[in-house]
């Protein structure tokens, strides 16, 4: 259903874009709801769960009754015969008879039943398949976690790129107006052809970077769409405002609350995964338990030699017989113990995971405040420096059309506009990214779905 309405809004906002090819605009909302119903990272985690639910039916079937019917029917072409003494049916000593041992036909009907009673193996795989379940779960929501946070990021940069192509245009507006001017001074003997071609070969630069952020923008779209599980020769326009209309704190506020990784999927996967290996131990430890188990088979014969079985004239009988059944597991070579010794390690090898991500984790929420609260204080100065460049521009055109400023100090003047503008940006960027990465070492990156 969510899929459904996220194709449904797609379909509705691209017939609104009147363009020879239609494109479907895309919020950052759209793309994260899209990928949740579409990555195939996240349907391979879900199908995994599907996979794990069948394995915890076949674990459970270890603790079931087992019932097997079989039937078969023979026929003896030659039927078998005893050789044996004559003089047990009356004949002379000293001579045999050849008697036949069957029928022509026979057939056996049989049911079998079997119960396990007690096997500390099926009992703890029982617990481990219900683990297992857990794990996956777990799994499919941090793959989750992983795919926005891809889609988020990659989504801001696509947005960031964007704006630097309006920076582009309007630096090349710039120097279209410059190039009418130094053109008409060049023609009226006012100019030298050095200062014109220096403005044509600062526009075909220009222009050249235009073509390299085009072609950066196209390959962050096809990767963001990739991430969303969406088909890569959808066209798509990306709508966002936040990045325009960013509202900034004054300051970052440090949050006084405790870090605990444990609320963090990824720190559950890890511990569930000690679980696991935890069951497997057990399981490897209950294979020198004693099994306990009961059962039973009810057996039918029929001979004949017509093709009349199962019938009165047939020559029938049957049988049945009920065994308890116990295993003692003796000596095994040393197998046991050294797959046991192998899990151990296994766990071992987990638990130094553990404190290695317990680190990470605590790390990559530090470097995350850090970063926010450094690209806090990037923005306010590229923002300050943005504004500075923009008068010095100004200024510095302004002297050049009086007479008062050469063509390299307006130029270089541009220069420092863009790189300042485009500066300002990458710190935009930055910050969006570094708000991402807190917002998911906090655990909260579907947050961002309901912004």
């Amino acid at each position: 259903m969510m899929q459904f309405k996220i194709l449904a809004a797609l379909v509705c906002s691209s017939l609104l874009v009147g363009t020879a090819r239609a494109q479907t605009s895309v919020t950052l909302q759209n793309a994260l709801e899209y990928s949740l119903a579409n990555s195939e990272v996240i349907k391979q985690a879900r199908i995994d769960i599907e996979n794990v639910a069948q394995k915890v039916v076949e674990t459970k079937a270890g603790a079931l009754p087992k019932v097997d019917v079989t039937s078969s029917v023979t026929g003896n072409i030659l039927v078998q015969q005893f050789v044996l003494p004559a003089e047990a049916f009356g004949g002379a000593p000293g001579e045999f008879l050849a008697i036949r041992a069957g029928q022509t036909w026979s057939a056996m009907s049989q049911v079998q039943l079997s119960q396990q009673i007690f096997n500390k193996q099926v009992f703890t795989g029982l617990k481990a398949a219900r683990s297992s379940v857990e794990f996956y779960e777990l799994s499919a929501k941090l793959s989750e976690e992983n795919v926005m946070q891809q889609v988020a990021a990659n989504f801001y940069q696509t947005v960031i790129t964007r704006e630097k192509i309006k920076v582009v245009d309007a630096n090349i507006e710039r120097i279209d107006q410059l190039e009418k001017i130094i053109r008409g001074q060049y023609e009226n003997g006012l100019a030298k052809k050095i200062d014109l071609d220096r403005v044509l070969v600062n526009k075909s630069n220009v222009k050249t970077q235009r073509l390299e952020l085009v072609n950066a923008i196209s390959q962050q779209e096809n990767m963001l769409k990739y991430y969303m599980g969406m088909p890569i020769d959808t066209d798509i326009t990306l709508v966002d405002h936040t990045i325009e209309n960013t509202q900034l704190p004054a300051a970052q506020p440090v949050s006084n609350e405790p870090f605990d990784p444990r609320i963090l999927l990824s720190y559950q996967v890890l511990h569930k995964q000690q679980e696991l290996l935890d069951f497997q131990r057990q399981a490897i430890i209950a294979e020198a338990y004693p099994t306990l188990s009961l059962s039973g088979n009810y057996t039918y014969n029929t001979q004949s030699n017509k093709f009349n079985l199962y019938s009165g004239k047939a020559l029938s009988f049957d049988a049945s017989a009920v065994s308890l059944n116990l295993k003692i597991p003796v000596f095994d070579g040393y197998s046991r113990r050294a797959r046991r010794k192998q899990t151990e390690f296994d766990i071992m090898k987990g638990n130094e995971d553990i404190r290695k991500t317990n680190n990470n984790l605590h790390l990559n929420y530090s470097n995350a405040q850090k970063q926010l609260a450094y690209g806090l204080e990037a923005i306010n100065a590229q923002k300050v420096n943005q504004e500075l460049a923009q008068e010095v521009f100004e200024s510095t055109q302004n002297n050049y059309k009086n007479g008062l400023a050469t063509l390299t100090d307006l130029l270089d003047a541009e220069s420092e506009l863009v790189t300042a503008q485009n500066s300002y940006n990458e710190a935009l960027l930055n910050y969006k990214v570094a708000e991402i990465e807190l917002i998911k070492s906090r655990g909260d990156i579907k947050s961002l779905i309901n912004k």
